[in-house]
């Protein structure tokens, strides 16, 4: 795995500004998570658990799956102190090896963006869904004002919801919940929740 940029992140990076961000996207990922309190949930790119660790109630178990062992470590710190009982972390990129693991939801926020081949990661966490499962992704809209050589300039509903039929999903909603300043590369921008049933 190249140098992982997210590595040397771990430590500093639940700012002010990333925990406003998350406030906001676990509000509308709650709304998503109804009726789940016996369902498994994986959060993956989860970083250090800024959307997920509040999460925990509304679900049986949560496994945050990140390729930063940094950012689990400050996660498990949290999870300790918060002494949450459900939730375990995994050290793992999908898109070199996805390990023999089932879940009924899978989360991926902000993550999208910094996985190069969109296809093999859709495809890869098609396969750790159980049948009538759960993808629950949350990114920016396509930003013609964003050029950056290691994203996404994120997405466009349309090209989304495409990839993720390709990749065998049968039902996709996609919908813009958040405008926010300078939110991404330090750009105004736009955030969507995608929610879509294997």
């Amino acid at each position: 795995m190249e140098n992982n940029v997210f590595e040397q992140l771990a430590q500093k990076y639940d700012t002010e500004e990333r925990i406003e961000l998350a406030k906001v996207i676990v509000k509308e990922v709650k709304s998503e998570l109804r009726n789940s309190e016996s369902k498994s949930l994986i959060d993956y790119g989860s970083g250090t658990g800024l959307i997920s660790l509040e999460l925990t109630d509304l679900v049986e178990s949560i496994l945050l799956v990140d390729s930063s062992q940094q950012m689990l470590e400050v996660a498990k710190a949290k999870i300790s102190r918060k002494g949450i009982t459900n939730t375990n972390v995994l050290y793992s990129d999908f898109i070199e090896e996805t390990p023999d693991l089932k879940a009924d939801i899978v989360l991926m926020s902000l993550v999208l963006l910094h996985i190069p081949d969109t296809e093999k990661i859709l495809q890869e966490l098609f396969s750790v869904l159980n049948n009538g499962g759960k993808l629950i992704i949350i990114d920016f809209n396509k930003n013609d004002k964003i050029n950056h050589p290691k994203v996404h300039n994120g997405f466009s509903h349309d090209e989304l919801k495409k990839r993720l039929t390709e990749v065998g999903f049968q039902q996709t909603e996609i919908r813009t919940f958040h405008h926010g300043s300078r939110i991404f590369v330090k750009q105004d921008a736009s955030m969507f929740i995608s929610s879509s049933i294997k």
